[in-house]
């Protein structure tokens, strides 16, 4: 019974959690409705931390994709090979370990004024909860000067059920989307 009563606090800060975070940044002082074209700074995803277990060609791929197709739709294309865009595009796939406190109470007294005070002692007892929040960040740099002119994020709970390739590839487009819609800013 104990068990279940700290599953219950437990599930319910995790979905809480389990919205995504979007934040954005960007240079007020940019025009960017004058941004037509784009290239990728290299290396194109940045990995942190630098770990083989997240860091694959595969996802790179998965993340160029979506992000070459959410720019496209914004009216950047991708310049030819060999010319300057107007953007530069780097994207960073970040990956950190959390805790969180999560304390349960059960037992205490019943009861009232009137009718007195009945049960047991109250007990609480506190846990920590580890889990992985992960991050998607893209940022787009002017292809002149190589200023930062807009960063836009999502932070989420990172879960650890094993997906398919198709579902892997169907998040991270989710997730570029949410970060892209907010780009270019109003």
């Amino acid at each position: 019974m104990t068990a279940r009563l700290l599953l219950v606090p437990t599930l319910l800060l995790l979905a809480a959690c389990q919205s995504t975070q979007l934040n954005q940044d960007f240079d007020k002082n940019r025009d960017f409705a004058a941004y037509r074209s784009f290239t990728w700074k290299e290396p194109a995803l940045q990995y942190s931390p630098d770990d083989p277990r997240i860091k694959s060609d595969l996802t790179e791929q998965r993340v160029r994709d979506a992000v070459s197709e959410q720019l496209d739709q914004r009216g950047l294309r991708l310049a030819p090979a060999g010319a300057k865009g107007d953007v530069s595009v780097q994207a960073w796939l970040i990956v950190e370990n959390k805790t969180d406190q999560v304390s349960t109470s059960y037992g205490g007294a019943w009861g009232g004024y009137w009718n007195g005070y009945w049960g047991g002692p109250a007990y609480t007892e506190t846990r920590n909860v580890d889990y992985k929040v992960g991050t998607v960040q893209v940022d787009l740099f002017d292809g002149k000067d190589g200023k930062l002119v807009w960063r836009g994020s999502a932070e989420q709970i990172v879960r650890n059920n094993q997906t398919s390739p198709v579902e892997r590839e169907a998040a991270i487009r989710q997730t570029v989307a949410k970060i892209l819609s907010q780009y270019p800013p109003h």
